[in-house]
């Protein structure tokens, strides 16, 4: 009977490569399969030369692999003894099913590693040259996906007293009337953004307020994968944009 193998679960970040960790690009070297998740850079198994590359993808809205079926193909490779590298868009441990996935290989005595990178909020403020965080608007940056398991929606009044930050995942769809709840507690004229795609070639972002932001970004026809940026902070980006229209400013290269 083989050794058991073992898994890495490993965040791809929003896209481009050249944000790839180098334990990131070490792991994909010497990796036997590769799961990849749809959103990923499908440039990224060219990092992975020896390996078995299978796409298990998961999006909202599209036939999507079976969460179940991707647990059962991590468990049957490592146990032939190899190593299998999951591979998730952005940062693992946020909103990829990483804690369902970590459960049924910890079940399974399957070891199992696990390697951060960047997350699509973090690139979306890069891309809009704002700081998530700032000493003269807010505390701190909230993480939330509008979509729960059981289709309820967050508490959105809740989280717009917090004052900070909201960084909003997989919203989209919904964009309208989360704006108008949080309107609710906030000002319509706090200042928010969309991107889509960010960190990746296709990134496309708009700004606006809390009472204008949807209606803007679909004009845009800005649609998933996006980030929703709400907060005083946010509104760096709008000063950003008045400024480069007289002199153009370095963004993240």
């Amino acid at each position: 009977m083989n050794p058991t193998g073992k898994v890495t679960l490993l965040s791809a970040g929003p896209g481009d490569l050249d944000l790839l960790t180098l334990k990131a690009a070490k792991a994909l070297a010497c990796a036997d399969v590769v799961l990849l998740d749809d959103l990923v850079n499908p440039e990224i198994a060219a990092l992975a030369p020896q390996a078995r590359v299978i796409k298990v993808g998961k999006r909202g809205g599209c036939r999507s692999t079976p969460q179940a079926f991707i647990e059962r193909l991590m468990q049957r490779y490592a146990r032939k003894g190899l190593h299998v590298v999951r591979v998730k868009g952005g940062e693992a441990l946020l909103f990829g099913r990483a804690g369902e996935e970590l459960a049924a290989l910890q079940r399974a005595r399957i070891p199992v590693a696990i390697i951060n990178g960047v997350s699509s909020a973090f690139a979306a403020a890069a891309g809009l040259g704002v700081s998530l965080t700032h000493r003269d608007h807010c505390q701190g940056v909230i993480f939330v996906t509008a979509h729960l398991r059981d289709h309820s929606e967050p508490d959105w009044r809740a989280l717009a007293a917090t004052r900070m930050t909201l960084a909003i995942y997989m919203g989209m769809s919904r964009i309208e009337t989360l704006c108008a709840t949080l309107a609710q507690a906030l000002s319509s004229d706090t200042p928010a953004a969309v991107v889509q795609w960010a960190g990746s070639a296709n990134e496309r972002r708009v700004t606006g307020t809390l009472g204008t932001i949807a209606a803007v970004a679909t004009e845009a026809g800005l649609g998933s994968p996006a980030i929703i940026l709400v907060g005083d902070a946010i509104g760096e980006a709008i000063t950003l944009a008045a400024w480069e229209t007289e002199a153009p400013l370095l963004r993240s290269a």
